[in-house]
């Protein structure tokens, strides 16, 4: 893990994390000095040992390293096990304990690992039914509901959307009905599940001809959609690629895709999630899709590390010294 080693002095006293096993700094042991900055409980969590997970993209590092330096100032010896191989394994590890604490998604659990159908309109329906029934048939427990949204959308550049008065997909739907000059362009896996492209023309009536829809990989399309290859992309919707290429993320005014909020999840049969939770809350809130948009474009546009990058921010906002 690239961590940057410094002391942070909090009433006199120096708090130091030790981050070791399989997250981002795999075998080395790197110590950060953080200690409780006015948003977070100091002493709430002391003598109690947290093993924070993440799964394993930009986003989920970011709330891997903001999950653990906010715990760490409440008192936590904290491990660091972020960067987990798939949704799948990282709730694996909780569900099994390996894990204590990660962050998941609402539709990712309604749709995914609840098998749910339909689509719930409304983030806190989604949520509430979520936590319910995630703790009634597996003990884990969704703690406070962020209000960043990592949904699909699509997007054109910013440059399109003024120049074609494109703000939401319904205007997205109105040019594509207009017109026949334009190019679609989605990953594999979004071009037939219910609730990617075939959502997405049911939602807005559209129907696109096969020819104007391009197959690419995820990563592939951003860069397609600055280049003028894409007329428009498939992106999600905090991703930091958005802001630094110059892209529009626009507006699903009908709701075709189901709602991504992000969730800190823990094990009912840890004694001591609760307090996490309760740590983790003022945190929780704070983070909007347009601070996650922030701190994405900061690691996937600027390079920096994810701890880096959790640590100023959380300095900012006052959770550690």
């Amino acid at each position: 893990m690239r961590l940057i080693k410094q002391t942070i002095a909090v009433t006199g006293v120096a708090l130091t994390l030790s981050l070791t096993g399989c997250g981002l700094g795999g075998e080395t042991e790197t110590t950060t000095d953080v200690g409780a900055g006015d948003n977070t409980q100091e002493g709430a969590l002391d003598g109690v040992s947290v093993d924070v997970g993440s799964k394993d993209f930009d986003e989920q590092l970011i709330l891997g390293q903001l999950t653990l330096l906010t715990l760490k100032a409440a008192g936590a010896d904290v491990a660091d096990k972020t960067n987990i191989q798939g949704s799948t394994q990282a709730r694996t590890d909780l569900m099994k304990q390996e894990i204590d604490v990660y962050w998941d998604y609402t539709g990712t659990g309604w749709i995914n690992f609840l098998g749910h159908d339909e689509l719930i309109t409304d983030a806190e329906e989604q949520y509430e039914k979520v936590k319910a029934e995630d703790l009634k048939e597996n003990d884990l427990v969704w703690g406070e509901r962020a209000p960043f949204n990592n949904t699909y959308s699509m997007a054109p550049t910013q440059a399109f959307a003024e120049e074609n008065g494109i703000e939401t997909l319904s205007d997205m739907a109105t040019y594509i009905n207009e017109n026949d000059d334009y190019t679609v362009c989605v990953e594999s896996e979004f071009a037939t599940r219910p609730d990617g492209l075939p959502a997405l023309e049911k939602t807005y009536d559209i129907s696109i001809p096969e020819s104007n829809i391009k197959t690419l990989g995820t990563g592939v399309i951003y860069p397609q959609i600055e280049n003028g290859t894409c007329t428009f992309g498939e992106i999600f919707t905090t991703d930091g690629r958005i802001a630094a290429l110059g892209l529009l993320a626009l507006e699903d005014d009908k709701t075709a895709f189901p709602i991504y909020n992000g969730v800190p999840v823990t094990n009912a049969k840890n004694p001591d999630g609760e307090k996490i939770q309760e740590v983790l809350t003022p945190l929780a809130e704070k983070l909007t899709t347009e601070v996650m948009t922030d701190l994405n474009a900061k690691v996937s546009g600027e390079g920096l590390p994810p701890d880096q990058v959790a640590e100023e921010y959380l300095k900012e906002e006052g959770f550690i010294g």
